[in-house]
């Protein structure tokens, strides 16, 4: 079975990480369309096109990208237009953008509290919104959504007690959207991650004893790799998962569980 067969699939930061490994899995599923988000600096721009070259010579998948910054209104409008004026809809919306700039709490400036809250929360809340309403109105009508939350959601982090309440409030916003949208056949689901080796935790990775600490607390003795999460995005949108809406995923190796 293809899961993804036919579909017309948004995915927002797309360029690297979970995003990039999610449209390449998209592909191989026999998405028809990907709709590719980037920020639009040097390297993403760079990067998502490298993205579309290996998607387009390896598939059947035609490509779009979108660059923006997802923390501007506008910029959810713009990719959603653009990728309906292409590919005529939207069946699959992954909002996985997101920034986690680690930082004291007590000494934390205000403008990173700001600008994490933009991209995280702000950010799904505009794309989920937008491509909701285009899933509405088209024909057939519905869709699925799958937001990147975190096991964050469910935990706390010395440095991260800005990047906690955002994917606390996506995992929200999901069940929230799976009660307001269900009567239009859109389902919505949240993933929430564990410690995946992504640029978002790089430089906390790269010392070594934090590292072998994090491996150390999985019940599966090794991090997660972006392509972990793929799989799991990819069930959810498909028709497998037809009767799953409000729930979440924790994808983690056994983190959460692993107490001792």
């Amino acid at each position: 079975m293809v899961l993804a067969a036919g579909k017309v699939v948004c995915i927002t930061g797309a360029s690297r990480g979970i995003g990039r490994a999610c449209a390449i899995e998209f592909s191989k599923q026999g998405a028809a369309g990907l709709i590719l988000h980037y920020f639009g600096d040097t390297d993403t721009t760079r990067e998502v096109h490298e993205l579309q070259e290996a998607i387009e010579s390896s598939s059947q998948t035609g490509t779009l990208s979108i660059p923006g910054d997802i923390g501007e209104p506008a910029t959810s409008q713009h990719i959603v237009e653009e990728g309906v004026k292409k590919f005529g809809r939207i069946d699959v919306l992954v909002s996985n953008a997101g920034i986690c700039p680690f930082s004291e709490f007590l000494t934390m400036p205000h403008a990173v509290w700001e600008r994490t809250r933009q991209v995280n929360l702000d950010g799904s809340f505009y794309i989920v919104q937008a491509a909701a309403s285009q899933m509405k109105n088209q024909v057939p009508q519905g869709g699925s959504i799958v937001a990147i939350s975190s096991i964050s959601a469910l935990v706390g982090g010395e440095l991260q007690c800005h990047y906690t309440p955002t994917k606390a409030g996506i995992l929200s916003l999901m069940q929230s959207c799976a009660v307001a949208l269900g009567k239009y056949n859109i389902r919505a689901n949240a993933i929430l991650p564990g410690t995946i080796a992504t640029d978002i935790n790089k430089e906390d990775l790269a010392d070594e004893a934090k590292r072998q600490y994090m491996v150390n607390r999985t019940a599966l003795g090794r991090l997660g790799a972006p392509d972990d999460i793929a799989g799991p995005v990819v069930f959810l949108s498909s028709d497998l998962a037809k009767y799953i809406t409000g729930a979440s995923l924790l994808v983690d190796g056994g983190l959460f569980v692993n107490l001792q």
